[in-house]
C-alpha cells in the first residue's frame, strides 16, 4: 500500500512537508515582502541609501530565493544533508520511520523534544496506514495548522 501513495510530501521522520511553514507560508509572505519592495521603488532606491548600499542585494537575493523555495527530504532538499533518520530508512528499506520495527528509536526521540507531535502522528501513521494518514494530515493543512504553533524551539 505504501508504495502506492505518493510519498513525496512524507519526510523519513514522519513529518508531513505541507505542515511546515518553511514550505507553505515563508515562500508565500517572502513573494509579498518582494513585490511590496518592488512597488516602493527598492529595485534601485536601496543604492542612494548608504546603509543599504552594501546589504541590500544579499537581501534581496536571499528574498527571491526564500520565496521559490521548496524542499523534500526525499530528493536531498530538505533537512540535514546527514540527518540520520533519512540515512536509517533509506539503509533499512522503510519509507518512514514509524515503520520500523526500532520506532521511535533516540533519533526520532530527539527530534519529539522539539516537534511533540512527532511520535504521536508517527504512532497514528503506523496504525491507520499511509494513505489515510496523509489525508488527515491534508485536512490538517486546511485548517491552517502548522508544526511551528506547537514546535518547541530550545536548542
Amino acid at each position: 500500500m505504501e508504495g502506492e501513495v505518493d510519498l513525496k510530501l512524507v519526510t523519513y521522520c514522519g513529518l508531513h512537508c505541507d505542515l511546515c511553514a518553511q514550505r507553505t507560508e515563508l515562500p508565500d509572505k517572502a513573494g509579498k515582502l518582494i513585490q511590496i519592495l518592488h512597488d516602493e521603488g527598492f529595485d534601485d532606491f536601496y543604492m542612494y541609501v548608504p546603509e543599504m548600499k552594501d546589504t541590500f542585494p544579499p537581501f534581496w537575493q536571499f528574498l527571491q530565493n526564500l520565496a521559490s523555495f521548496e524542499c523534500s527530504c526525499r530528493d536531498g532538499r530538505g533537512g540535514p544533508p546527514d540527518c540520520p533518520m533519512r540515512i536509517c530508512a533509506v539503509k533499512k528499506g522503510v519509507v518512514a520511520c514509524p515503520f520500523c520495527e526500532s520506532y521511535p528509536c533516540e533519533h526520532v526521540k530527539g527530534l519529539g523534544e522539539r516537534y511533540p507531535l512527532l511520535i504521536p502522528d508517527g504512532l497514528r501513521m503506523r496504525k491507520i496506514g499511509m494513505e489515510k494518514w496523509l489525508k488527515e494530515q491534508e485536512e490538517r493543512g486546511a485548517r491552517g495548522f502548522r508544526y511551528a504553533q506547537v514546535r518547541y524551539h530550545d536548542r
